[in-house]
């Protein structure tokens, strides 16, 4: 697979299924690009998995296709030590990854089945924009007969949030858009705040989109449990002890729009309106001065959150360290 067929199935994968998240799709292109591949080396064809990794990178430069990216490799090309037959190591790395592709689509339900929960009847729920990992503990929750109420801000610049409330109407949960100004206000009528991550740090601390930060804030000071849900293939090695220290690639990344062939999480894909695009990851080539871009994603710290529920259990900001020693080991 050359650049273009290689970003041609990537958007396909995504097209094609709009709940599926960005790092499943890039994990599925990997694996497809893996068995495609006519490298005569083990190593070349660790470089040529480390090329298209980077060219995916590229085309949609979020946390999680990082992240989900070099686990992926990293999972795989252990084998690499185990078998110098470049078969029967390739054989050995497909295998491979379609477990570990296995393993990242239960993620979501793994999530959704540790944090409903902690829903009680008649909740009153705070979260932020549109994450699907979100919304599929409010189905659970739903399915399980519980009532809760949700407000959901509205997310600028892209107003991702009305899609959030959109699906929710859509499963008969009661929900209010709120500006997202009126988080403080708020947030003395809510008991808990549930938000989704583009990725997970290694202090414990979350890269989510813009906005996550001031309402952790808030929900400390008003003493309001603050809960976090993400996949296991968003635990990243950075270690950001403030919104400087976030590589500048993930600050001004765009997600897929409609224009782009197909829908991304801020569309409506039924009216086939599209909410105004987040910035382009191309905007590190041409823009000079970023200091002049409005970031799309912020830190949040580990001492602002209070559980982090992932497909590997219910975690402490503290035990997140330990938890990507073991995925990256």
């Amino acid at each position: 697979m050359n650049e273009e067929e290689l970003v041609e199935y990537f958007r396909a994968q995504v097209g094609k299924d709009p709940d599926m998240a960005s790092a499943v799709a890039a994990i599925r292109t990997l694996l497809e690009f893996l068995k495609r591949d006519k490298g005569e080396t083990i190593l070349g064809l660790r470089e040529s998995l480390t090329w298209a990794t980077a060219c995916l990178k590229g085309v949609d430069s979020s946390v999680a296709v990082s992240s989900g990216g070099e686990l992926f490799l990293r999972f795989i090309s252990l084998t690499s030590l185990e078998h110098q037959d470049l078969s029967r190591c390739k054989k050995v790395m497909e295998e491979r990854g379609e477990l570990f592709l296995e393993k990242i689509s239960m993620s979501r339900n793994k999530v959704a089945k540790l944090c409903h929960t902690f829903i009680k009847d008649g909740a009153k729920i705070l979260t932020h924009s549109y994450s699907r990992v979100v919304l599929r503990v409010l189905e659970k929750a739903a399915a399980e007969k519980k009532r809760f109420s949700v407000y959901v801000t509205e997310s600028q610049p892209d107003a991702a949030g009305r899609q959030m409330a959109e699906t929710l109407k859509k499963l008969n949960v009661p929900v209010t858009v709120v500006l997202d100004a009126a988080v403080g206000y708020v947030l003395e009528k809510v008991d808990l705040v549930i938000v989704g991550a583009e990725g997970v740090v290694e202090s414990g601390g979350i890269i989510n989109k813009i906005g996550t930060y001031q309402m952790a804030l808030c929900s400390k000071a008003h003493n309001k449990p603050f809960y976090v849900v993400a996949e296991s293939f968003k635990f990243v090695r950075l270690y950001p002890l403030n919104q400087q220290d976030v590589p500048d690639k993930f600050k001004v990344r765009r997600p897929f729009s409609l224009f782009d062939g197909f829908p991304s999480p801020h569309s409506d894909v039924l009216t086939g309106a599209c909410f105004p695009s987040q910035y382009k990851a191309d905007t590190l080539k041409s823009v000079k001065n970023l200091s002049e871009e409005h970031p799309i994603i912020d830190y949040t710290p580990p001492s602002l959150i209070t559980l982090l529920f992932t497909d590997l259990g219910v975690l402490t900001p503290s035990a997140v360290s330990d938890e990507l020693i073991k995925l990256y080991l």
